[in-house]
């Protein structure tokens, strides 16, 4: 039997996964239950959904070294959709779980050096149009 080693990780992915984990943290200090974390719906993906009473946050996790496109404007139309996509796939999953829901974005802006800049989006997008 032939087992795959683990590959490491790129600097992209252990950036991303710091900004996530990161994220994860900001919204468990604002009192939401992380309920998922990566989940998958095919080929679509939610990076964090959270809950807080009876609302349901899908959370777009954006993070980036300091470049000309802030964090935050790299969630395009089409990946909008997309996580529309995958949302409503997990309330299908979950149907008892909230009684409303929204699209945030957490950017995270994290230079090589430094401490990393978080901006929470709350209501960021409506996952039907722009």
């Amino acid at each position: 039997m032939v087992h795959e080693e683990a590959r490491p990780l790129s600097d992209r992915e252990t950036l991303g996964r710091r900004g996530e984990d990161l994220a994860a943290r900001l919204l468990r200090g604002a009192g939401y239950r992380i309920l998922s974390r990566n989940w998958r719906a095919g080929r679509y993906e939610i990076d964090l959904v959270g809950a807080r009473g009876g609302e349901v946050v899908f959370v777009e996790v954006k993070t980036r070294r300091p470049g000309p496109q802030a964090a935050a404007e790299s969630v395009t139309p089409a990946q909008r959709r997309n996580i529309g996509r995958a949302a409503a796939a997990w309330m299908r999953m979950n149907p008892t779980v909230g009684r409303s829901f929204r699209f945030d974005v957490i950017a995270v802006t994290w230079p090589e050096n430094g401490g990393p800049r978080v901006q929470y989006i709350p209501g960021a997008f409506d996952a039907h149009g722009p």
